[in-house]
Formats: structure tokens, C-alpha cells, sequence
């Protein structure tokens, strides 16, 4: 069974990396805000909601739109160029519109303008969550790592009770994407304190080797190019 190269354990480490840096990017640079994943906003939009604060809890609303918004416009990519003859492959093109987000973002002055950036953020890490959801066939995440967290420690209470080397390969991989999220947070951190909103260019560095790793062919389970 060949599997697509989207699936493949390098792409999934550097779109590891690229969500952690984004992580420590917004939270150091932008306001203290962690764009990539919503559920901290919808509890602060229904906290603020509570309390009668209106204004704070729309605020809340903005990213969360953003993280929609981001979903939507990548399944119409899917629907528009899935299938098509050609070089690309939607997910490139996905990857191409993350990458000139982020190009926008970089030249949003600090301050005033974090808002919009961390709105910006959070549709691109909408796009990357929704594109790329599946790492060797078993469904993971590289914005966020509470899923990956889980299915790591799944995968191994199976190999321990079994024995069985699946599980043992699973439980490497997810907990391998989650060490480089972790890297890649702490490689955002030094980048952000140097150069603070300029330095999620270095992001795209990452985005850039996925849409080229991805002209290589199918992959078998296994991870072995087709030839």
C-alpha cells in the first residue's frame, strides 16, 4: 500500500518545527498569545462571556474566525486542485499561501499590530493542521501536541502489553514529533529575542523544505520512496 509523501516522518518534523517556533514567536513577540490552537480562546471568550465583559469576549471571537476561516479556504484549495494533472500537489499550494501569510506577518510592526499578526498566525497554523493530518497513516497534529501526547503513551502500553513492533515504530515517531515541537519552540525563542517580529522568516525556512521535499514520488508503509 503506497502512502503519499505528505505522510512521511520529514515532513512531519518540520512542520513540527515550524509549530512550535510559531508557538514561541506569538507568545514572546505578539502579546502572550499561543495562536496555534483555539481552545484556550474559546474558554476566554466563554469566561469574558460570563462575566458580561462583550468587548474582551468578541476579541476572543477574531483568531478563533481566523482558525475557521483557515480550515475552509484549505478544503477549497483541496476540492479546487486535488486531482488535477500537474507538478503541484494542493498541499504545496497550501504550503505556498502559509508561506506568504507568514511574509506578511514579518513586516507587521510589534505593538499595535500584534492582533492582526496573531489572526494571520492562526490561519496559517489552520492551513497546516488541516492539510497535513496524517503521519505513516495514523492521524497526528503539528500545531499542538496534546493528541500526539496521547497517542504516544496509547502506543506504548500496546507494545509493552504485545510486544508488537507497530507500536513500538508509533510510539517513536509521535514521540519524536513532539521533541521537535519542542525544538523548535526553543529555536523560535532565541530567534524572537534577536530579532523579534522579522524572526518568523525563519519559519518559512522550514515551509520551503516541505514544498520541495514533497516532489518526491509515493512512499510505501514502510517509508521507502516508489520507484
Amino acid at each position: 500500500m503506497n502512502r503519499q509523501v505528505s505522510e512521511s516522518y520529514p515532513i512531519g518534523v518540520l512542520l513540527a518545527l515550524v509549530g512550535g517556533f510559531l508557538d514561541a514567536y506569538t507568545y514572546l513577540c505578539r502579546g502572550g498569545v499561543f495562536a496555534n490552537a483555539q481552545t484556550g480562546n474559546i474558554v476566554l471568550f466563554g469566561l469574558h462571556l460570563a462575566q458580561g465583559e462583550w468587548g474582551l469576549s468578541l476579541s476572543y471571537l477574531v483568531p478563533i474566525a481566523a482558525f475557521f476561516f483557515g480550515v475552509y479556504v484549505t478544503e477549497s484549495l483541496k476540492s479546487r486542485y486535488k486531482g488535477r494533472r500537474g507538478r503541484l500537489h494542493w498541499r504545496q499550494v497550501t504550503v505556498a499561501v502559509e508561506s506568504l501569510v507568514l511574509l506578511i506577518v514579518a513586516f507587521l510592526p510589534q505593538g499595535d499590530w500584534d492582533s492582526l499578526a496573531n489572526i494571520l498566525v492562526s490561519f496559517v497554523c489552520a492551513m497546516q493542521v488541516e492539510s497535513f493530518r496524517k503521519l505513516s497513516g495514523s492521524p497526528y497534529a503539528t500545531t499542538m501536541c496534546t493528541g500526539n501526547l496521547r497517542s504516544a503513551t496509547e502506543n506504548l502500553y500496546h507494545f509493552r502489553r504485545t510486544g508488537d513492533g507497530t507500536f513500538l515504530r508509533r510510539f517513536r515517531q509521535y514521540a519524536g514529533i513532539i521533541l521537535f515541537f519542542i525544538a523548535g519552540a526553543a529555536v523560535g525563542a532565541h530567534a524572537t529575542r534577536r530579532f523579534c517580529a522579522e524572526a518568523v522568516l525563519f519559519g518559512l525556512i522550514g515551509l520551503a523544505a516541505v514544498f520541495l521535499l514533497m516532489f518526491r514520488e509515493e512512499m510505501d508503509e514502510t517509508g521507502e520512496e516508489q520507484k
